[in-house]
């Protein structure tokens, strides 16, 4: 398999505080790849390096085969990399329409748009329902659906998701996992940053566990749900 992202001793610095201490990973294409780890441990500081976000202290971030390491977030956009940011980060002033719509803002062919639209609805009929309403009136839930659909909408080669589940009811956690998992099953490769550690492990095609800005395990998602070190720390067992 290729890997379609490549990290090689990321650093990730706030002021004098080392939040990332380097770290390896890699994501294959059509992989589902988890991050899991506690609050602090460096999970998101990670994401936001690969997306764009943050600039890294040193280290290689590889996507598609070119390193990306100096490139603002919108030119990642344009080479494929799709981001759903931790706390979903809707347009609260625009409506459900266009937030989806701003997630297409690349795609001048109206017709691939209108499509891509049906695709999203079919994964969140209740979008469908309410397109007119302001994205800044729904439930969290519904925000991270909005989300998600905003982040489809580009059409990613790499979709990069941090804490889906964060806040969410446990019925709406089942839901957006549901969506992930289909998404995963259809081919869309995808890193998972998640605190819901037994979540993650079961639908991940690999993950990798984060503490104090290391990994400090790896294997497949089935390795590590077995792993007693996981299973004391991450699954309250």
């Amino acid at each position: 398999m290729s890997a379609i992202l490549q990290v090689q001793d990321l650093r990730v610095s706030y002021g004098g505080i080392n939040a990332v201490k380097g770290i390896d990973l890699h994501v294959n294409q059509g992989e589902l790849v988890a991050l899991i780890g506690a609050n602090g441990a460096g999970k998101s500081s990670s994401l936001k390096a690969i997306a764009g976000l943050l600039t890294p202290a040193s280290g290689v971030i590889d996507f598609l085969g070119q390193s990306v390491n100096q490139l603002p977030a919108y030119d990642l956009v344009k080479l494929g990399l799709g981001l759903v940011p931790e706390g979903r980060g809707v347009f609260k002033r625009m409506t459900i329409l266009e937030n989806l719509q701003m997630g297409a803002f690349l795609k001048t062919d109206a017709k691939v748009v209108h499509q891509k639209l049906e695709e999203v609805f079919t994964y969140f009929p209740r979008l469908k329902e309410r397109l007119s309403q302001l994205a800044g009136t729904l439930s969290g839930g519904e925000q991270q659906m909005v989300a998600m659909g905003r982040a489809m909408m580009a059409q990613p080669k790499l979709l990069l998701l941090d804490e889906p589940s964060m806040g969410l009811s446990p019925i709406m956690v089942e839901t957006i996992f549901d969506v992930i998992r289909n998404l995963s099953s259809k081919g869309m490769t995808i890193l998972l940053v998640e605190q819901n550690a037994r979540l993650a492990l079961q639908m991940a095609d690999r993950a990798y566990v984060m503490e104090s800005g290391l990994i400090t395990l790896s294997g497949s998602g089935q390795e590590l749900l077995q792993d007693p070190r996981v299973r004391t720390a991450y699954l309250g067992e």
